[in-house]
């Protein structure tokens, strides 16, 4: 059964609406074309999980419930970092929709969509370095890194059916909750009278990170391409072996098959979708997603703040669990 939770805005929501206005303030560029492709990304929406998460972060370890402008920046450089990401990976993965319309590199070309993202890279990197915080550069500095590193270790993994659920989640790291972990470490350091602990929040960071990833690996299975806004089953078809598919090594013989001929028969991506829906293995990568997700949670439970902003990190917990799109 579905449960449709709603993200928690409803405190933030001037933050959010601001922050979408900024972003494209942000990609202003004399040049047309790639002017033309950032405003087209940016236009697609989104759901602005990671600014979600900086504001709600930034509002519970305030002592007087102010975001502040540097926190509402770092919200906005995030984004713009996590745009950047996909749209390399889109032209990685060979993927031709992004939220419901044509990827950049679909649209334009591969040059022009590499040439964009390195844009939004430098963009968010000078306004990183505008925010004159050493530390705070030296984190998210980190996130561009891991970037490569996480499509690294997933191209060298690419159809190895012998990948552990240990360098999936590895993996999964550098690709994703990275981000959301340094951002939110960072949130709290950009606050100088803040009593919280910032590695807490890196950690909180962390694991909703890693539920969301697991989350869309689940989703790629089985939403339609219409609920996800891109093609389902992309990772199959690009030799990403995810949790559901790791799960189902263990117990179907068949799988392996399947990925040793790199799912290049016309029937073959269907036919692994079935055979991984009819096994145990959706369920048991949403346990492993519920298990990051419970660690979350005691890590808000634990800090001695108490607000209603506890309920929203939380909240945000059990929507990234149950989300299907």
């Amino acid at each position: 059964m579905r449960i449709n939770l709603k993200l928690p805005i409803k405190s933030i929501e001037k933050e959010v609406n601001q922050l979408n206005n900024n972003l494209y303030k942000m990609i202003t560029t004399d040049n047309a074309i790639l002017h033309s492709a950032a405003e087209q990304l940016f236009s697609a929406g989104g759901k602005r999980i990671r600014p979600i998460v900086i504001f709600n972060i930034a509002k519970f370890t305030s002592s007087n419930n102010n975001i502040l402008i540097e926190q509402k920046r770092l919200a906005e450089i995030t984004e713009i970092i996590h745009t950047a990401s996909l749209v390399h990976d889109d032209i990685i993965d060979n993927c031709e929709t992004r939220r419901g319309v044509n990827t950049i590199h679909n649209t334009f070309s591969n040059k022009i969509a590499v040439l964009t993202g390195d844009f939004l890279f430098a963009q968010s990197s000078w306004y990183l370095a505008n925010l004159n915080n050493l530390n705070v550069v030296k984190i998210i500095s980190k996130i561009i890194i891991d970037f490569a590193e996480g499509e690294i270790k997933q191209g060298v993994k690419s159809f190895n059916s012998n990948i552990s659920m240990q360098e999936y989640i590895e993996k999964s790291f550098y690709k994703t909750a990275s981000l959301i972990a340094c951002s939110s470490k960072a949130t709290v350091l950009l606050n100088s009278k803040s009593q919280c602990n910032e590695n807490d929040f890196y950690l909180y960071g962390k694991h909703i990170g890693l539920a969301f990833q697991i989350i869309d690996d689940i989703l790629d299975i089985t939403s339609t391409s219409k609920e996800l806004g891109k093609p389902a089953g992309l990772d199959l078809k690009n030799g990403n072996l995810t949790a559901t598919l790791i799960f189902t090594l263990n117990s179907n013989k068949q799988i392996y098959k399947l990925i040793n001929q790199e799912f290049q028969f016309k029937n073959d991506i269907s036919t692994a979708m079935n055979i991984i829906k009819k096994s145990n293995s959706i369920q048991k990568a949403k346990d492993l997603a519920l298990e990051h997700i419970q660690l979350a949670i005691h890590i808000l439970e634990k800090q001695k703040l108490n607000n209603k902003n506890k309920k929203n990190l939380i909240l945000l917990c059990y929507y990234i669990l149950n989300r299907f799109n």
